[in-house]
């Protein structure tokens, strides 16, 4: 058996399953659920790129370090840098997995509904085919017809998502600027009680110059919105996966860092 007809099979008989419960749109439940199901399987990918990223993050003062140690030889300064992160079990890659491993269950999603089988295509959402898209339901009955209505409640999930992404990276972001600084000025603290008790002080490290692709970094959250326009062109079956996995990955993430917090304090205390 294809892995479409696998998959086909699964959605069908997970669709006759809910279909006492949802009726003509037990389809589409049913694709939600697969899609939750995927994501529980990779949770434990999250889980581990997350605790990567603390740890990497817990580094950043030996990582600077090594920096203003090697700055004169890059190729000193590649392998002391690899080595630091390995020893400590971090990869800079770690969180990709997760990411990575769902595109192929996009494309299976897309190519069932573009075509593949002809059975799955006259499920529908409200009246809205699952194989069609925004443009059909344009075309009939307009932005505020009937199809077009269900794709508008889909639109404005995504945008909602995108919108708290966005604002929840741009915090993220903050709070790890203000952690780099709070360390540097407790390492400015530190020197300046060794000073006065007549010990060596150890020069602090400088502030962090602009990373060239530091404009970049701080729009890059804005990518989260680029799933509107995906959902926008793909048959809404596929659409219904990108609201469903983007839902997941913004409270994934909300839960598993929210007791990662700034370390500014830690190394005032130190």
């Amino acid at each position: 058996m294809s892995v479409f007809g696998a998959l086909s099979s699964l959605l069908t008989a997970l669709a006759d399953t809910l279909d006492p419960l949802f009726g003509a749109s037990a389809t589409a439940v049913a694709i939600i659920v697969f899609t939750l199901c995927v994501r529980l399987a990779l949770h434990p990918l999250a889980r581990a790129a997350a605790r990567g990223e603390r740890v990497r993050r817990d580094l950043a003062p030996q990582v600077a370090e090594i920096q203003r140690k090697h700055r004169s030889d890059p190729e000193r300064l590649r392998r002391a840098l690899t080595e630091t992160y390995a020893d400590a079990g971090a990869s800079p890659l770690a969180g990709c997995g997760p990411m990575v491993l769902q595109i192929p269950v996009f494309m299976v999603m897309y190519r069932l509904f573009t075509g593949h089988d002809h059975d799955l295509l006259t499920h529908t959402l409200l009246g809205a085919p699952l194989g069609g898209r925004w443009s059909d339901a344009l075309a009939d009955g307009g932005v505020f017809g009937a199809h077009g209505m269900v794709y508008a409640g889909l639109f404005a999930v995504i945008a909602g998502v995108a919108a708290y992404t966005f604002w929840s990276s741009r915090r993220i972001l903050a709070e790890r600027k203000a952690e780099a600084e709070g360390l540097r000025q407790a390492e400015a603290a530190k020197n300046a009680r060794n000073t006065r008790k007549g010990r060596k002080a150890k020069a602090a490290p400088p502030p962090e110059p602009p990373h060239p692709a530091a404009g970049l970094t701080r729009w890059l959250p804005l990518l989260s919105f680029g799933t509107l326009v995906t959902a926008a062109i793909v048959p809404l079956a596929a659409g219904l996966y990108l609201a469903t996995t983007t839902a997941w990955t913004a409270a994934e993430r909300t839960l598993l860092t929210r007791h990662s917090g700034p370390r500014a304090e830690q190394g005032l205390a130190d």
